[in-house]
């Protein structure tokens, strides 16, 4: 065989391994992007009971990207429902912790109360106020069940502060920043109830 052809062989099974490979990356590309959403999925509806809804609620997402709100930024949200009829609302927030920002997912019921929230991304000091990050987080089921107003609004603070609520030991810029943003958060709903249940506002 002549050197020649050896290289054209050589390129020709290069070119084929390329296309096979190509082909073979295309046809798992759906199959990739299901798995990357249902991973999202899971990350992101583990807060909401089981049966609380029936519809797909990463496919309503509301219109809040980057909304400052007093102490922090909503940076989007998605809609819940069951048979039709909206359950809950999950809002990503954005609050200044003491290392930097720190994303919380925070689920709301149709009612106005927390049904849960927990940190998605924190750079806060581990063994102190990266403890947000643990699941399930003690101290942040400590604020399931409140609402706007319950407590009332100065009481939503740090003991510290004249609040009702505990810090976590040792991260008390942490505390302070998450209970702020919660409180944001669960006023904004109370707020945009309508808007944020039905989207009549933006239909």
């Amino acid at each position: 065989m002549s050197r020649r052809l050896s290289v054209l062989m050589l390129v020709l099974l290069a070119g084929a391994g390329i296309a096979v490979s190509y082909f073979a990356q295309q046809a798992a590309s759906p199959r990739i992007a299901a798995e990357q959403r249902a991973s999202q999925a899971r990350e992101l509806l583990d807060l909401l009971p089981v049966g609380s809804y029936d519809n797909q609620p990463l496919d309503q997402p509301l219109p809040l990207q980057h909304l400052v709100l007093s102490n922090s930024t909503l940076l989007g949200g998605y809609r819940a429902s069951r048979a039709g009829q909206p359950s809950a609302v999950l809002l990503r927030s954005q609050v200044t912790g003491y290392a930097g920002p720190i994303e919380l997912l925070i689920a709301i019921d149709a009612n106005g109360r927390l049904l849960g929230s927990k940190s998605l991304k924190q750079g806060e000091t581990p063994g102190l106020g990266g403890r947000i990050a643990e699941q399930p987080t003690g101290w942040l089921q400590g604020f399931t069940g409140k609402s706007r107003n319950d407590p009332a609004d100065n009481a939503w603070a740090l003991k510290k502060d004249q609040g009702q609520f505990d810090q976590m030991a040792g991260a008390t810029i942490t505390s302070r920043a998450v209970i702020n943003a919660l409180h944001d958060a669960l006023r904004y709903f109370d707020e945009h109830r309508d808007q944020l249940l039905t989207g009549a506002a933006n239909e």
